[in-house]
């Protein structure tokens, strides 16, 4: 085992190390993040070059997400298997190439496909690089990483669709979004192969005993991972199958992932419903027609500012335990914004739904709807990520793959929807369900403890 001054262990490297890492994890998340989105405005002009409906048009964006829910179930038990920094090179690999199929693809059969591809792909990070923050950063100074993950798989969902507009409306069409977010792939890709280092201890280990047998020529040297043999039945009934079981065997993974669905699906929602209010209601036309999403960003910024002032209570309670994790205290910004997540969308609704409004009120309503699905986002993989530790890749993945079946389908039906029941109604009844979900933190600060220590994957210490 590492000792705590082992220079090796990931969570003894330089801060400077460690903040280089971060950054490189957070860039190559938040670009697989922001190819899911930046298709959103070309749909459109997609839709026409290939003669079929924008609804048919925006599988190009499901299928992405929908990547996003069957990749995690292979990338992340590979991470707990064979470490961070292999399944990331890989992901990182397929979705540059097929970012590429994407931009030059003849038919609309072919973007369709390399889309799903390029989403699976592009699942290894969102799966992976939540449980490298939490190798790398200990306990006092997780909460901040994660901070910062969590900004970058939110902030370039509503940051693509801006550029993505202002591309496809210019000389140069919308095959450039593509071409340019796979540029942008592959740069990270020679990145992370000349800088990203492995994160995962007991992967760590084995380095470490390579190093030790080569120096003292004693070769019965192993490390534990070293000594496990797998099998493919073993691969698929312990592995593939452990993010799964968590999230149906797991009350607090199935509920906590349940709530974050509802709003990553409502993030991917807003990509129709705003067009709609903006384009369709208030006349604004071309790319100037995506910079309302510009009141979601700065929501969510101003929810990140929140949970840093949030951070130093946390810490203090952490320090009063003797440093072990206190899962339920990262819950009560997540309370907050199951206030502002409904209050924003009935804003908007009520808005958004009239004309003679001006255009600058229901955007203002993003101040409160990207602040409320931000400290839920993030304070709910807090808690998950604190609740089952070893295991927190898997549970991030049973939570990914709910939220990303969640944001696949809901812009599907968003255009129906609003359509139909119209900007206003639609919008009320979305939020009533938000109201129905928001008790979820509450509930679990209250009793999270208890199922927790019922639990065989999240570990309790004997915290207070």
């Amino acid at each position: 085992m590492h000792s705590l001054d082992d220079p090796m262990h990931p969570q003894n490297w330089t801060t400077k190390k460690k903040f280089g890492l971060s950054a490189l994890l957070a860039s190559t998340c938040a670009f697989c993040v922001w190819g899911s989105s930046i298709f959103s405005p070309a749909i459109p002009a997609v839709s026409r070059e290939f003669g079929v409906s924008n609804e048919v048009g925006t599988l190009g964006v499901s299928l992405y997400v929908l990547g996003f829910a069957t990749g995690p179930l292979i990338w992340a038990p590979l991470s707990e298997l064979y470490g961070r920094r292999l399944p990331l090179l890989i992901g990182n690999l397929g979705f540059a190439i097929f970012q590429l199929g994407v931009a030059g693809g003849k038919d609309l059969q072919t973007i369709i496909i390399c889309r799903f591809f390029g989403g699976l792909f592009a699942a290894c990070p969102l799966a992976v690089v939540g449980g490298a923050f939490a190798d790398i950063w200990d306990n006092a100074h997780r909460g901040y990483a994660i901070n910062v993950f969590a900004l970058t798989v939110s902030v370039p969902a509503l940051l693509a669709p801006i550029a993505g507009s202002f591309i496809t409306y210019s000389h140069l069409g919308w095959r450039w979004t593509e071409w340019i977010t796979a540029i942008i792939g592959f740069v990270l890709l020679g990145l992370n192969l000349l800088f990203l280092e492995e994160t995962y201890a007991p992967v760590v280990l084995v380095e470490k005993a390579r190093t030790l047998r080569r120096l003292t020529k004693n070769w019965g040297i192993h490390a534990k991972q070293e000594q496990i043999e797998v099998d493919f039945k073993e691969l698929i009934e312990k592995n593939l199958s452990r993010p799964l079981k968590l999230l149906f065997t797991e009350p607090i993974v199935f509920f906590v992932s349940l709530y974050v669905a509802f709003i990553y699906g409502m993030l991917y929602l807003m990509l129709t419903a705003y067009p709609i209010v903006f384009i369709q209601y208030h006349r604004i036309m071309g790319g100037k027609s995506s910079l309302p999403f510009i009141g979601l960003i700065l929501g969510q910024i101003t929810g990140g500012m929140i949970v840093f002032l949030w951070e130093p209570y946390y810490l203090k309670a952490l320090k009063a335990n003797r440093g072990i994790p206190i899962p339920e205290k990262r819950l009560p910004p997540a309370m907050l914004g199951g206030f502002l997540f409904p209050i924003g969308i009935f804003w908007f609704a009520w808005t958004g739904n009239y004309p003679n409004i001006h255009w600058i009120v229901p955007t203002l309503s993003g101040l409160f709807t990207g602040a409320g699905i931000f400290l839920i986002f993030l304070q709910c993989l807090n808690y998950i990520i604190d609740a089952y530790l070893m295991f927190a890749a898997s549970a991030i993945a049973a939570n990914t793959f709910l939220r990303s079946i969640f944001g696949a389908i809901f812009p599907l039906f968003a255009t129906y929807m609003f359509n139909s029941l119209k900007v206003n109604w639609a919008g009320t009844l979305l939020a009533l369900v938000s109201v129905v979900l928001l008790p979820c933190p509450f509930i679990f600060y209250k009793y999270g403890k208890q199922l927790r220590q019922k639990s065989k994957y999240a570990p309790t210490f004997g915290d207070n």
